[in-house]
């Protein structure tokens, strides 16, 4: 009899979190995937809105959107930012850490992975480019609802939400090869 569990992969980003929900089979480490997102968070508008007032709008519909995927696991996987070299970007970085430590405050736990073990574990390589990660991921999993658009009647992906998607499912096969995990497992 298969041992399968529920995953969740995540791919944090302040403008645009990727979440992968999928299916492990904990005997073939088979993953399938039923659902992939971006959560992309809709502000107001406006001159008399701060830019403060803002970021808490969007950490609070990631963080609604996290709990919801979460809740849904047995385990999740999540490549966590590092630094950054902009003080928006910071901000992106700042508010992504705040997002994960208000999970784990409310009970909700995740494995963490790094950036460049995701990369590493989809294409074997650190220097993976967005496209690369793209091209492994819809190659493994065709079965995801990958977005896509119509151009001179072929059917294309959309990169600027697939990249997201595609770090989302690369967390999971990251995070699948860590210690944590395979001990994990073990308690299944």
């Amino acid at each position: 009899m298969a041992r399968s569990i529920s995953v969740v992969g995540m791919d944090p980003s302040m403008n645009n979190w990727g979440i992968s929900i999928g299916t492990l089979d904990l005997d073939t480490n088979k993953l399938q995937i039923q659902r992939l997102d971006v959560v992309c968070p809709v502000l107001p508008t406006g001159k008399q809105i701060r830019q403060n007032s803002k970021d808490i709008e969007a950490a609070q519909q990631l963080t609604l959107a996290a709990v919801g995927a979460i809740k849904k696991a047995k385990v999740t996987f999540v490549e966590v930012p590092v630094g950054s070299q902009s003080a928006r970007a910071m901000a992106s970085y700042a508010m992504c850490v705040g997002v994960l430590g208000a999970l784990r405050a409310g009970g909700l736990q995740f494995i963490e992975v790094t950036p460049n073990e995701v990369k590493v574990a989809a294409t074997g390589k650190s220097t993976a480019s967005k496209k690369e990660m793209i091209a492994w991921a819809c190659a493994q999993h065709p079965e995801a609802n990958w977005p896509t658009y119509k151009r001179n009647g072929q059917e294309l992906i959309s990169e600027g939400t697939a990249e997201h998607m595609a770090d989302a499912i690369a967390a999971i096969y990251a995070g699948i090869r860590t210690n944590t995990f395979q001990q994990l497992v073990q308690l299944i």
